[in-house]
């Protein structure tokens, strides 16, 4: 259990660093933006496009490694019931109102990596556009105050295997 202890010790001293940053206002004002276009509906929508403009096998991977990252995150994020930074720490309140009360991991930047991934596969070409972005949702979610940076990591990751492992099966 140490070794919990001490990540959660790096992680704190990580995010109160992020916290006290010169331009955090501006962050924060920009991370909204960033943080909304991680959202999950926009997903299903990108991903209705993708089936109507003839991209099949992409639109499928999408659903199918979707709904993957879903349930592993749902089970992680109950598992683990992470108390986010506005629970867990003194005198600190978060600029939004989060979804739900758990931290870990973070569903938004699981979600842009996974996107990421898939994307990069089908249009290579974008590729350090879409991990720029999907690097910035993480960084969003901690400047928003509703996360820890290891929950941004461990959701990087998440988001990642599901998107090769979606493509792995389903290409």
């Amino acid at each position: 259990m140490n070794i919990l202890q001490n990540i959660h010790a790096v992680d704190v001293q990580t995010f109160s660093w992020c916290m006290a940053r010169k331009h955090r206002a501006t962050l924060t004002r920009v991370g909204r933006a960033i943080s909304f276009s991680a959202d999950g509906p926009l997903y299903a929508l990108l991903a209705l496009f993708f089936w109507f403009a003839g991209q099949n096998t992409l639109a499928l991977v999408l659903v199918f490694g979707f709904l993957i990252e879903r349930i592993i995150y749902l089970v992680l994020k109950r598992g683990f019931k992470r108390n986010r930074p506005a629970d867990a720490l003194d005198d600190f309140s978060s600029f939004i109102i989060p979804s739900d009360q758990f931290s870990f991991p973070s569903g938004h930047t699981s979600g842009a990596f996974f996107m990421a991934f898939c994307l990069s596969e089908w249009f290579p070409s974008m590729n350090l556009m879409l991990y720029f972005w999907a690097a910035n949702v993480g960084l969003s979610r901690i400047f928003l105050g509703v996360h820890f940076p290891t929950d941004t990591v461990i959701g990087a990751l998440l988001g990642s295997v599901c998107a090769a492992l979606a493509i792995g099966i389903l290409v």
